[in-house]
């Protein structure tokens, strides 16, 4: 029951935004609205708030590197497997491997570390692994994409920090607690009620981009390796590594848990933001989401 209590709120906020759709209570472009609202402001405040009053010091090398070798293995082969599959377009393949290994460390990571593994400190590194590394990789594969000579520009790339809102804020963010600097409270009080539309906004918008009046083409074998590789596969190597880096039972038991976590709903952001692979990236946030209550419940009675 209590873990039923962090996936309900995101079920509930995902259907009022459907059923706004489908009244037609907010406009066709409510999806396009909320998504660029979520991209360019919203989350761009909850990340630089969050990163600048997370500290640097102190990691759990070896957890961390356990779930960096999981994401590294699944979205790599989400992002090869997309191709290689299902005939997928280039700039389709970094949405897809995002699918199937970024999880959704945010509004979902916090509940459930809380009330399965009783401490969030691991969920800081996560976080900061998923933003600093892994984020920059997927959206310099997009920002690629969205060049019309699709290449690779070492200017482009080096500017992309500054025309990209998430990037930028997050980089900011890891300033800001790097030099001990805070901001004065007008600012702080300002970006907190900013940020606080992020979470709410981005699952309306999903639920509100699953209203179709043409229904999209199904794509239930894409969906089910998606599934597979995001709450079976990555768990799983992640406690493969965490056995080969010897981590202790709550170490194992934490890189697990935060491994099984389910597709963020930023993943469905970018694909919209970025015009590639949103019809695949809302219907994977949607199926990993409900099938996760099972499998985190499984992975905690099984290592807890």
């Amino acid at each position: 029951m209590r873990l039923m209590s962090a996936f309900v709120p995101i079920w509930i906020l995902t259907a009022v935004g459907y059923a706004a759709c489908r009244w037609g209570l907010l406009g066709e472009a409510v999806a396009s609205v909320l998504g660029r609202f979520v991209f360019h402001l919203a989350m761009p405040s909850a990340l630089f708030l969050a990163l600048s009053r997370m500290p640097l010091s102190g990691f759990a090398g070896r957890s961390l590197l356990a779930f960096g070798v999981s994401t590294a293995a699944v979205v790599g082969f989400g992002w090869v497997g997309a191709s290689r599959l299902f005939g997928r377009d280039p700039g389709e393949r970094p949405i897809w491997g995002m699918a199937a290994g970024y999880v959704n460390s945010a509004n979902l990571g916090i509940p459930i570390a809380t009330q399965v593994l009783g401490n969030v400190s691991f969920l800081a590194e996560v976080v900061l692994l998923q933003v600093l590394v892994v984020t920059p990789v997927i959206l310099v594969a997009l920002d690629r994409h969205s060049d019309p000579a699709r290449r690779v520009r070492v200017r482009r790339i080096a500017s992309l920090p500054v025309r990209n809102p998430v990037i930028l804020a997050s980089l900011l963010g890891v300033a800001c607690s790097a030099a001990g600097l805070h901001l004065p409270s007008v600012a702080s009080t300002s970006l907190t009620l900013l940020s606080g539309a992020a979470v709410p906004a981005a699952l309306v918008a999903l639920g509100a981009s699953l209203h179709r009046t043409t229904p999209a083409p199904a794509e239930p074998a894409e969906l089910a390796v998606i599934t597979t590789l995001k709450l079976v596969a990555q768990p799983v190597i992640a406690y493969a590594a965490g056995l080969a880096l010897h981590l202790t039972a709550p170490q194992l038991l934490a890189v697990v848990v935060y491994a099984g976590l389910p597709t963020a709903q930023n993943t469905f952001i970018f694909a919209q933001e970025y015009g590639v692979g949103g019809d695949l990236a809302n219907r994977a946030v949607i199926v990993t989401t409900t099938l996760s209550l099972a499998t985190l419940a499984a992975a905690a009675a099984l290592l807890g």
